[in-house]
């Protein structure tokens, strides 16, 4: 049974060595996703692990998941009743949040191999599969991610929030546009919260040269990044998709909701940035910052 892959594996384990390594207050608290991946005592001498180099990239793991999920719990509390996890990896928000996923329909969609590997964790830890909660296996390459979803349950007339979180640099930009104009098309006041990777040529040259160092090495392992936008093409991408209201949110609005004042100078590193954008109706904002 194939394992998730090491993106997944590396975003659970930035995640705890977030709580491992830097003081409180956390901007985002996930030991589970830890569990599930079971990397072996060693697995903070990795050398993607180093407290030192791998600070601001934990910083950037961390923000987001943070903001997914303010977003979700403010979307939950006005009426959403569906959460779609696109890419969801090691993701841990049903067995972390219940208090905010028992009043959700919530859909995990991913790879079949990876996504049943880590359903036998999920058995062997004893947490197992409540009601509401509901694995959609699709192979993205072969298989309508959207005719799996609703198979599995999925209600279009239902509002939903969606996150699709380090997977757009994977797809081509007409696969980006396909899903935005799917997601577009769910009832009124569903959200999309979708990351992105800025074009090399819009950072600074400390920052180009890091993110041509990543991109060198995701084509090494075999997951080469496809695409980026910069924030005026994918805002109108998402107007063309026919989502109402879009917003972009900066790394630098996340170092300012999330860590402003931290006295150990953890930061989202420039380059990764979100696409929120509001299907049918209004759009509600984007999530404030809670303690």
């Amino acid at each position: 049974m194939p394992a998730p892959d090491s993106t997944a594996v590396r975003t659970a384990l930035w995640r705890a060595l977030h709580v491992a390594v830097d003081e409180p207050p956390h901007v985002f608290a996930d030991e589970l996703g830890l569990r599930l991946a079971a990397p072996g005592d060693g697995w903070r001498d990795r050398d993607d692990m180093d407290i030192a180099t791998a600070g601001r990239y934990r910083a950037g793991m961390v923000a987001r998941a943070r903001f997914v999920e303010d977003l979700v719990g403010e979307q939950a509390a006005r009426g959403a009743g569906q959460y779609v996890v696109l890419g969801a990896g090691l993701d841990t928000f049903a067995q972390r949040r219940p208090e905010i996923a028992a009043r959700l329909r919530v859909f995990e969609v991913d790879q079949p191999g990876p996504q049943a590997w880590k359903r036998a964790r999920l058995d062997e830890l004893g947490l197992g599969e409540p009601d509401w909660l509901h694995f959609v296996p699709v192979d993205f390459e072969t298989t309508s991610w959207w005719d799996r979803l609703t198979a599995a349950g999925f209600d279009p007339e239902v509002p939903a929030v969606v996150a699709s979180t380090g997977v757009s640099m994977y797809l081509t930009k007409e696969a980006n546009a396909e899903t935005l104009r799917r997601i577009a098309g769910f009832a009124p006041g569903s959200t999309v919260a979708m990351t992105f990777l800025l074009p090399a040529e819009l950072l600074d040259e400390p920052e180009r040269t890091r993110h041509r160092a990543t991109a060198s090495r995701a084509e090494a392992a075999g997951t080469p990044f496809v695409s980026s936008f910069a924030p005026a093409e994918i805002l109108e991408m998402a107007r063309e998709a026919g989502f109402r209201e879009s917003v972009h949110v900066s790394g630098a609005e996340l170092n300012a909701r999330y860590f402003a004042g931290r006295a150990d100078g953890l930061r989202v590193v420039p380059g990764e940035e979100f696409l929120v954008a509001t299907a049918g109706a209004a759009a509600r904002g984007t999530p404030a910052a809670s303690s």
